[in-house]
């Protein structure tokens, strides 16, 4: 009978024994895939370029969310990279909605673009307050150098439908800080005209002396190659929707 406990209460510590080591290789497993997700989580943040705007209302800071738009991205900094930006006007200022520009010059000559790029649009993000997103006709994959700020939270900018009319409009970076909202809050409030064409130009020119890439020394040139797949993908769902 004794021989029996001795088994049993041998089993016991066994047991006992077995989960506690069970549990801390399950906790140390778990503090891991933490660590893991929290340095990938630390990557993506430190991956996403920024870009300042030096205009004669101040610096503007721009987050550009690499992850989410690579296409669009490369294509920003691919212009700022080549100096395009720099001379150039926000030509269009509509109080309560948007602030836009991407290429006119003072004088309301547009500066020659690169090709367009594919849409974005469906990448999930929102036309919320503070974002920048990709200008466009009404040709869906007509995004080149143009782009905008949002003023307010532009739902009816987002994407909801594979038809041309509910496509949407892609967000790829937003401003970075306080700092550089009260800078463009402070362009909304500029008076707006007429110039020839075009409307909602403000009458005393809001410049984009420079733009230039923080702790960026190159540029990758060419993205034409990498949407043409994406754009001939997409033009072929929506004609099947």
């Amino acid at each position: 009978m004794r021989s029996v406990v001795y088994v049993v209460l041998a089993m016991f510590i066994l047991l006992t024994f077995t989960g506690s080591v069970l549990a801390t290789e399950s906790d140390s497993e778990d503090k891991a895939v933490a660590a893991e997700v929290k340095e990938k989580t630390k990557e993506k943040a430190v991956k996403n370029p920024m870009v300042v705007f030096q205009t004669n209302h101040g610096d503007i800071k721009i987050e550009l969310f690499a992850q989410d738009a690579p296409l669009s991205v490369k294509n920003f900094l691919m212009y700022v990279g080549d100096g395009f930006y720099d001379g150039t006007i926000f030509h269009r200022v509509i109080s309560g909605f948007v602030l836009q520009a991407g290429g006119f010059e003072e004088d309301m000559d547009e500066r020659p673009k690169k090709a367009p790029i594919k849409n974005e649009a469906t990448n999930g993000l929102k036309n919320k307050r503070g974002t920048l997103s990709m200008a466009r006709t009404n040709d869906i994959n007509s995004g080149s150098s143009h782009f905008f700020i949002n003023l307010r939270d532009n739902t009816n900018l987002d994407h909801s439908g594979m038809e041309p009319a509910k496509y949407g409009y892609a967000v790829f970076g937003k401003v970075a800080d306080d700092a550089g909202m009260k800078v463009v809050d402070e362009i909304a409030k500029v008076k707006v005209t007429t110039k020839g064409r075009h409307q909602n130009v403000p009458a005393e020119p809001v410049m984009i002396k420079k733009a230039y890439i923080v702790g960026e020394k190159k540029i990758e040139k060419k993205v034409e190659k990498d949407t043409e797949k994406e754009v001939k993908k997409d033009q072929k769902q929506m004609k099947e929707d």
